[in-house]
């Protein structure tokens, strides 16, 4: 893929950011007012037009702005955040309400994923390789405008009875998207593989916990908060691992 010029990096950052927190498509205009990018309206539109055709931005369905693809999300994630790592009195909090279930696996995965969905307000979701599936959370979509529309949050909650559809992914994440140096995975719109999901995402990391072994992840809008929910999904992943050693 075509390497990005420091503006064009810029301005992708800019536009997933405030995508993030409008779930809106943006305009050249708001990025000119709200951000210091120290170039014209003009000059900012050029280069937007310019990331749409190299495949990370796309034109919005009913406005004149730009919304980011799967690509620019993902090379956002990779290259651009900066993760709001948990505080020591945050992690301790999280461990000790998984801790009394170390010995018990199901009701750790369990209290895991409720923790994990209430403090990423999304849809937790843990597989293991033994056929279970274990979720929390899914009100918490409907506090998204993208789950607004039946349609996607129907085909959301429909995969919570595919078992295939989760072990697909366990299966495959031992070779595919290494995205980061902490091997958390991302798949947003149609990486997800079904009609309707183009908005959603699925941010998830693998688990191995004596002779377990699955993934747990959160399921909401493509636009969410990486840098929090990030460092949440890794923690929560790896504290399932390190409690049953």
């Amino acid at each position: 893929m075509t390497e990005l010029t420091q503006r064009q990096i810029k301005i992708l950052k800019c536009v997933v950011e405030e995508y993030i927190e409008t779930a809106e498509p943006v305009g050249s205009e708001t990025l000119e007012k709200k951000f210091s990018l120290g170039i014209s309206s003009a000059t900012i539109r050029n280069e937007m037009s310019a990331l749409t055709q190299l495949g990370y931005l796309k034109k919005g369905h009913s406005s004149a702005g730009r919304a980011p693809t799967s690509i620019g999300l993902k090379y956002y994630v990779r290259n651009l955040m900066t993760s709001k790592n948990l505080s020591v009195a945050e992690e301790i909090g999280a461990k000790e309400k998984v801790w009394d279930y170390r010995n018990e696996f199901e009701k750790l995965i369990k209290e895991a994923a409720r923790e994990l969905a209430s403090r990423t307000r999304s849809m937790a979701v843990a597989t293991t390789e033994q056929g279970a599936i274990y979720y929390c959370g899914a009100a918490h979509l409907l506090d998204e405008p993208e789950f607004f529309n039946i349609d996607v949050t129907k085909a959301v909650l429909s995969l919570l009875d595919n078992n295939n559809y989760w072990f697909d992914i366990l299966s495959k994440v031992s070779s595919d998207d290494p995205m980061t140096s902490s091997n958390i995975h991302l798949l947003v719109g149609e990486d997800l593989g079904m009609e309707h999901l183009d908005t959603c995402g699925f941010v998830y990391q693998t688990y191995e916990a004596g002779p377990h072994r699955g993934i747990l992840g959160v399921m909401g809008p493509a636009r969410f908060h990486y840098p929090q929910v990030v460092p949440l999904v890794d923690y929560f992943a790896d504290l399932i691992s390190s409690l049953t050693h």
